[in-house]
């Protein structure tokens, strides 16, 4: 199907605003490379009305019971996996409650995998192992916007009456025609023409923290400030939890490790020793 694209019309596909990379010194290539990504930041900034109108559909459903995939291929589809495998420890949720799927299965993690991304039937086949419903909302994350294998997947989720929302970075594209709450973030040429594992996949990732974040926040994962159901898995983590758990109470650290030995998390360390004080 390469006939059929057209990349000139792509930002993401746009002629580098800088020439000659390889006549360049080491500290003129990373300074580039820095004056680019600082633009992403703004890009991101016009974006917020729509990860916020994305988010405040997403919340009603998942506190009825409801998950959150995201689908994509290449680096859009590693940054959905990285997105969602940072959930459980962070915000104490069941491994299943944020889902990132790629393109090529799990080997394409590590590897690409030839043509995965251009089957346009694969994504709702792998939506469906984990009997998808009605009360879930899948996000496609592409930022050239015209992946089949992400479009596929959010008009078959949609036509069966799931919440759609899509990351891409080229405005109009196929993909936000298939969300119903796309999200667009043109952060311009990159560095290296078409290599969208930069600014692009910068822009992504930021946009995958604020969904996860506001959604976890808004579904009770954080109080105050604190990661209170954190998994206590690493004894970096532990130790943190140790201080958080001083802090809030005004107690020495030998009884914060016991409160958190016998009831397994901030929270309910914290809840324990309240109630019977």
């Amino acid at each position: 199907m390469s006939q059929e694209i057209n990349l000139d019309k792509l930002t993401t596909e746009a002629t580098s605003n800088y020439n000659n990379l390889d006549k360049m010194s080491i500290k003129e290539i990373l300074e580039g490379i820095n004056n680019e990504d600082k633009t992403v930041p703004h890009a991101v900034e016009q974006a917020i009305p729509q990860v916020e109108a994305l988010v405040s559909e997403i919340v009603p459903r998942m506190k009825q019971g409801g998950r959150l995939f995201y689908i994509g291929a290449g680096t859009s589809g590693r940054l959905g996996i990285v997105d969602a495998s940072e959930c459980p420890p962070t915000f104490g949720v069941p491994f299943d409650l944020v889902i990132g799927i790629i393109a090529g299965g799990d080997t394409a993690i590590r590897k690409a995998v030839e043509n995965a991304e251009d089957d346009i039937e694969q994504a709702w086949k792998d939506l469906q192992a984990y009997d998808i419903n009605e009360l879930d909302t899948v996000v496609g994350i592409a930022a050239s916007g015209r992946t089949p294998y992400v479009i596929g997947g959010l008009n078959t989720a949609r036509a069966n009456g799931i919440l759609t929302g899509a990351i891409s970075c080229n405005k109009g594209s196929d993909l936000s025609k298939a969300a119903q709450y796309p999200i667009e973030v043109i952060v311009g040429p990159e560095f290296v023409t078409g290599s969208t594992r930069m600014k692009s996949g910068t822009a992504q990732k930021l946009i995958l923290n604020m969904i996860s974040t506001s959604v976890m926040i808004q579904l009770g994962r954080v109080r105050g400030n604190k990661m209170v159901d954190m998994q206590l898995s690493n004894y970096k983590l532990v130790v943190r939890a140790e201080n958080m758990v001083m802090r809030e109470l005004g107690i020495d650290k030998s009884l914060a490790e016991a409160l958190l030995q016998e009831h397994g998390s901030v929270r309910n360390a914290i809840d324990a020793y309240r109630a019977a004080h």
